[in-house]
């Protein structure tokens, strides 16, 4: 049975094997970070709405191309749960493995959300339906009120 987190206006299930860190969330901030026990990682972050997501996936591929040296990126559209995310797909060294990363940026109603995701690339694989499974989670939770 999946785990559920449920604050700040931030509501998903998520592996219960997996790792929820709430720091942010204990300290007021919205957002929140679920760690796979391979070391994979899906973050959300809820920003107000008058931040454009466009610019808020820009100012997280900033944040990777400062961080990581070679970076690769694609930009991204997709479609989850019926609504469309903006963003990036990143591919990046990091202690000599290649990892892929993706930012994804919408806006609903009062709030623009950052869903970020990572995985070295031969766990990604394995996560992708996972990251796939807690976004569409959370954007479901939005749609029916419950954050």
């Amino acid at each position: 049975m999946p785990a559920r987190f449920d604050r700040l206006g931030i509501a998903f299930q998520y592996p219960d094997n997996w790792t929820l860190d709430d720091t942010d969330a204990m300290l007021g901030r919205r957002s929140v970070t679920v760690y796979g026990p391979n070391g994979a990682l899906w973050s959300v972050a809820i920003h107000s709405g008058s931040v454009a997501p466009e610019r808020l996936a820009a100012a997280a591929l900033e944040a990777l191309t400062q961080e990581y040296k070679s970076v690769e990126t694609e930009a991204a559209r997709e479609t989850i749960a019926g609504h469309e995310l903006t963003g990036y797909d990143v591919a990046f060294y990091c202690l000599d493995l290649t990892s892929t990363a993706q930012i994804r940026c919408l806006r609903i109603d009062q709030s623009t959300y950052t869903i970020y995701c990572q995985a070295e690339d031969r766990e990604l694989e394995r996560v992708k339906t996972v990251f796939l499974a807690m976004t569409t989670s959370l954007l479901t939770e939005i749609d029916a009120g419950a954050t």
